[in-house]
């Protein structure tokens, strides 16, 4: 039985007295000599104070029953800021507020000091964090594993219109919200050799020498649930050498030798994603995503036990989940501790093995299906290397024999890609030793069985299933649209934070005139907020009076910001040309928000385009304001929480059979922007969901896609063709929007002309013709209002928690344990 958790009540008093105790005995300061950091720290210790015996009792609550546990191994984990989450989730936001303002302290002052985690990137990572965040509302047992990154993966800066990454020091006032446990390293160990023997028994004995080693320090983060007790972990890893001083160098006068272990070893857990397009760049990758598995796997077979008793159980006490293709060297790693640590039989490991892993596949682009070639792998991480050419010797045999005459099929279903050069793909071995892979929204999953993955699904048809991607609406809506948040209360009642199904309540309030302007009035006041946000911050200015039309996504081809460009262009370019007076515009301001790869020039080369077109037309008096471009830098969560309730329009305008998912489509929807897009990734359910007459479509679909690009797409045919584009693209390679320069945006133009492999053009006049569309919609506002309302009251369907549901049903299976 669940034992109650009994703790005292926290009144403004208490909570203030904590405060003060915390000031003064963990950052040595009183009131009136604090630092503003001094201040947020204690502040943030204060709350985490209220969640830590909840988060004791979680753990030793869940080990005496001996839960299954769900271990989600992550490359990344998007969190964004701490505070005001673990305030929602502890019930103390008016207590901390009324805390503050007794000791005369501005709480919102004191919460914007807090710098979010550099721990992700894009939709990958928050993903994670909505995950993590639905399993401890739903009181499953959960551990959320991943790297402490010490720089994230940059801080992005313009110079001169182009993307500058600086490091993103977040870490450099320390954070509050981390539990470092230096006694529960991990040893994680790479290079070396093999050395192979016969048992008395027969048996071959496998002993790997490897040839260094770093140490994995553990760095535990509370998980709050909401409106539950429970409270699991995220448990991160930061690379540490195992002896990282030389004294006896340093004294010979050597003093960068002295150190130069540390700094090999910490290079490991320094940066997300490090720059691949070198040799140490993809071998510093590869050392990455062994080191936190490696440490995560030896961390959850230590709670389980490592006798073979308890070894055996491993299905019924834990299941992993490797998000994307980083962590899928767990998988031999499991099958190294199991056979060459622990004695088990190779056949036996394998059935454990393949038991309590799943993959999710989160794309559709063969580049995006990580590969590591043979001799990397080999030299870096031997023994694995020959463990997985031995579940592809084995696997490659049953194929054999169940297809004796189709050598071709064994040659795409191998491990080991022969050509262009020799290597091993890492989705293929993800299938092969997973019980259940997923896709991650309708289309997503189909495509995956019938095209990426079609020869697994055939031979398996039973594995592959689909859950489509949600996000939490604690944080995208509750923290970041309280105007929004209020009103749903008022009309329906506060259950929706917890079961956002209960928003479908709202639908008839669509038909309410009073309710219509009252979230018109919400919006409006959104638009300001961020205005001024966007004016403090990047010093960039905003109307709220035009339309928030709204792209904001990692910059890459694919997800086509160069489409809704040339829209822009398209517009001034009509301007110029004077084929309409610009002061009949619809006021539109375009914001974009993208980071783009360091290595990824073509996507930088666009970042640029956008800076140089916004420079252009934002001063052009012909305009008078009526359209302009606003891209901040440095996108990040905690700007995504105040711009996502301001948006009006949603751009989710990628090539169809491209994007997996999406999860900025479902925030921009649960907060009222009406989405244009094509039927790519989860667009599709979500149109569904809303209505066709609530969304605006464009653009071909998979299929005629496929049809296209087999025929012999040739974007320049478009070009000629289309008036609008070739004025567009005529516009950007003329230098007017690079002082003159012709050859400034020479690459941008000709891949457009000659190649253009997400087929741009082919799309832009649907696009254009959709964007018509969608202002005459917008000029009848009360109109606009009900097709907004609808929106959100038919978006629940994509919360984190039934994303999550879902996985418990179709392939965790892992009941929940509540404290009381």
């Amino acid at each position: 039985m669940n034992r109650p958790l009994d703790l005292p009540p926290v009144t403004v008093e208490t909570f203030s007295s904590d405060f003060i105790a915390r000031l003064r005995h963990s950052r040595g300061v009183d009131l009136e000599t604090a630092s503003q950091n001094d201040l947020y720290s204690a502040l943030a210790w204060t709350v985490r104070k209220n969640l830590i015996d909840r988060w004791l009792e979680t753990k030793k609550t869940q080990a005496a029953q001996k839960a299954k546990v769900v271990a989600y191994l992550s490359a990344e984990y998007l969190l964004g800021a701490q505070l005001n989450n673990m305030l929602l989730a502890s019930g103390l936001e008016q207590t901390a507020r009324d805390a503050m303002a007794s000791l005369g302290l501005d709480f919102d002052k004191l919460a914007s000091v807090e710098v979010e985690p550099g721990l992700g990137n894009g939709g990958l990572g928050r993903l994670a964090a909505c995950f993590v965040d639905s399993l401890a509302t739903l009181d499953i047992p959960a551990i959320g594993y991943g790297i402490r990154y010490q720089h994230g993966i940059f801080r992005q800066t313009f110079v001169d219109g182009r993307q500058a990454e600086q490091p993103d020091n977040w870490l450099e006032l320390g954070s509050p919200w981390e539990l470092p446990h230096p006694e529960a390293s991990v040893t994680v160990r790479f290079g070396g050799s093999v050395a192979h023997a016969t048992s008395a028994t027969g048996e071959d004995v496998a002993t790997w020498t490897p040839s260094w080693e770093v140490e994995a320090v553990p760095y535990n983060y509370l998980v709050p649930g909401y409106g539950t007790a429970n409270v699991n972990s995220l448990r991160l890893w930061s690379a540490r050498a195992t002896q990282s001083f030389d004294l006896q160098i340093f004294n010979s006068g050597d003093y960068e030798a002295a150190v130069r272990a540390q700094t090999f070893a910490e290079n490991i857990s320094q940066v997300l994603y490090p720059e691949d397009s070198t040799p140490q760049g993809k071998e510093l990758r590869l050392q990455q995503q062994y080191f936190f598995v490696a440490a995560s796997l030896r961390d959850m077979i230590e709670q389980v036990g490592t006798s073979l008793d308890a070894l055996r159980t491993l299905p019924e006490r834990v299941v992993f989940q490797l998000n994307d293709t980083h962590p899928v060297i767990a998988i031999p790693e499991l099958m190294r501790l199991l056979v060459d640590e622990y004695s088990v039989a190779w056949d036996e490991a394998w059935d454990i093995t393949r038991s309590v892993f799943n993959y999710t596949c989160h794309t559709l682009l063969p580049e995006a299906l990580e590969v590591w070639p043979v001799e990397l792998l080999g030299r870096l991480l031997p023994r694995h290397m020959e463990i997985i050419f031995r579940i592809n010797d084995d696997f490659i045999a049953e194929l054999r024999e169940q297809r004796p005459h189709d050598e071709l099929l064994v040659r795409r279903m191998s491990i080991i890609q022969e050509q262009p050069l020799r290597a091993v793909r890492m989705a293929h071995l993800a299938t092969i030793g997973s019980t259940k892979v997923n896709g991650v929204a309708a289309l997503h999953s189909e495509l995956l069985k019938d095209k990426v993955l079609v020869d697994f699904s055939n031979l398996w048809p039973g594995k592959f299933t689909n859950v489509t991607n949600g996000v939490t609406p604690r944080r995208f809506v509750k923290l970041a649209n309280p105007g929004l948040s209020s009103l749903i209360d008022e009309a329906i009642g506060t259950g929706w934070v917890k079961d956002l199904s209960e928003l479908r309540q709202l639908e008839p309030l669509a038909e309410d005139a009073e309710f219509r302007a009252r979230f018109r009035d919400v919006k409006y006041a959104n638009k300001v907020r961020f205005a001024k946000v966007l004016q403090e911050r990047d010093g960039i200015e905003v109307s709220p009076d035009a339309i928030f039309d709204v792209m904001v996504k990692r910059l890459h081809e694919y997800k086509r910001q160069m489409l809704k460009l040339l829209h822009v262009v398209s517009l001034y370019d009509r301007v110029l040309k004077g084929d309409f007076d610009p002061t009949t515009l619809t006021k539109r301001v375009v914001l974009f928000g993208a980071k783009a790869a360091p290595g990824y020039l073509m996507a930088k080369e666009i970042i640029a385009l956008i800076n140089a077109v916004g420079k252009t037309i934002n001063s052009d008096p012909r305009l008078d304001g009526r359209l302009r471009i606003a891209f901040p830098a440095n996108y990040n969560v905690t700007l995504a929480e105040k711009l996502i309730p301001a948006a009006d329009v949603s751009e989710q305008i990628s090539l169809a059979g491209k994007e997996a998912s999406g999860t900025g489509n479902m925030k921009f929807a649960l907060n009222g922007a009406l989405t244009i897009g094509t039927l790519d990734g989860a667009n599709v359910e979500i149109r569904e969901l809303v209505g066709e007459d609530n969304f605006f479509l464009f653009g071909l679909t998979e299929p005629e896609v496929e049809q296209l690009q087999s025929a012999g797409y040739q974007s320049a045919k478009y070009y000629e063709s289309n008036p609008a584009l070739r004025g567009a693209i005529d516009l950007i390679a003329s230098g007017a929007f690079s002082n003159g320069d012709r050859s400034a945006f020479e690459r941008v133009v000709s891949d457009l002309l000659w190649h253009d492999r997400f087929l741009v053009l082919a799309d832009f006049e649907s696009y254009i013709e959709a964007q018509s569309t969608l202002e005459s919609a917008y000029a009848d506002q009360d109109a606009w209002s009900r097709a907004a309302v609808l929106n959100v009251a038919r978006s629940g369907f994509f919360s984190s928690d039934r994303s999550i549901r879902d996985y418990l049903d179709r392939i965790w299976h892992a009941p929940a344990v509540p404290l009381r």
